[in-house]
């Protein structure tokens, strides 16, 4: 539990006043900014705040509200891509092939997609300009579940969730999915969900086959708490407010 104190920010130093700050971010009103600082649900870098004339730096505050941190710096970008089958997940290709660069051309400064999805591969991409997130959702110690679907031979043994989940053995070593479950099977086909924190080359597709179900199609429906809806494929949006706190309190942020 933090301190009920006043940041570094005091209510005499340069910035903008931190109900501003809050109500520009579509956190509240005014008014219901300055209530909730009262009742001590604001936090700027780390410190409860409880003085209405506090004032802040946007581009530099750490800023969390009932413990869901809240994006004011403007500069900071958040986005989701669906990629689509045959874009290399890359920012620029020396020979020419479609990547996803092409999708982001428009947009200015430097961006990171948080992990790859291979060439053959469809779904959800993140993007953003924020180096020490996408550092963190794609580091293994924060265990951020992925979740795709996969079409493949059917049928599928009723054991095989099970097996999966206790771990299979590939050649640079066991992997162990979080969850499975059969979604559908038609003609001899079926669609599966996978999901599992792994972020290793290809595991999803080595992980199937070596249990006898080659991956025919690999669409990734989710990034921790941030999904895919409606989107069409080559679409690009701004994660919303809540999608955001999600990713950032997934990682301690």
């Amino acid at each position: 539990m933090s301190e009920h104190r006043s940041p570094t920010n005091s209510p005499s130093a340069e910035g903008v006043r931190l109900q501003k700050v809050l109500s520009q971010a579509g956190v509240a009103s005014r008014r219901a900014a300055e209530q909730m600082i009262v009742e001590g649900r604001v936090e700027v870098n780390g410190e409860i705040v409880l003085e209405l004339g506090t004032r802040v730096d946007p581009d530099t505050a750490v800023i969390h509200v009932d413990g869901n941190r809240i994006m004011v710096n403007a500069d900071l970008t958040h986005l989701l891509l669906n990629k689509p089958k045959g874009i290399l997940c890359t920012m620029s290709d020396d020979q020419g092939r479609p990547c996803i660069g092409d999708y982001l051309r428009e947009r200015q400064g430097r961006l990171y997609h948080v992990g790859r999805l291979d060439v053959d591969s469809e779904g959800l991409l993140l993007i953003t300009n924020d180096g020490e997130l996408a550092h963190r959702l794609m580091h293994p110690s924060y265990r951020i579940l992925k979740t795709y679907l996969a079409e493949v031979p059917g049928p599928i043994a009723k054991g095989l969730g099970r097996e999966l989940r206790n771990g299979i053995e590939l050649e640079d070593g066991p992997v162990k999915v979080d969850s499975f479950r059969v979604i559908d099977v038609n003609e001899g086909r079926a669609l599966v969900e996978v999901v599992l924190h792994e972020g290793r080359k290809h595991v999803v597709r080595r992980l199937l086959k070596q249990v006898g179900h080659p991956v025919e199609r690999l669409v990734r429906t989710a990034v921790g708490d941030v999904r895919l809806t409606t989107e069409r494929q080559g679409a690009i949006r701004p994660l919303d407010r809540k999608e955001i706190s999600s990713l950032y309190r997934a990682v301690g942020l």
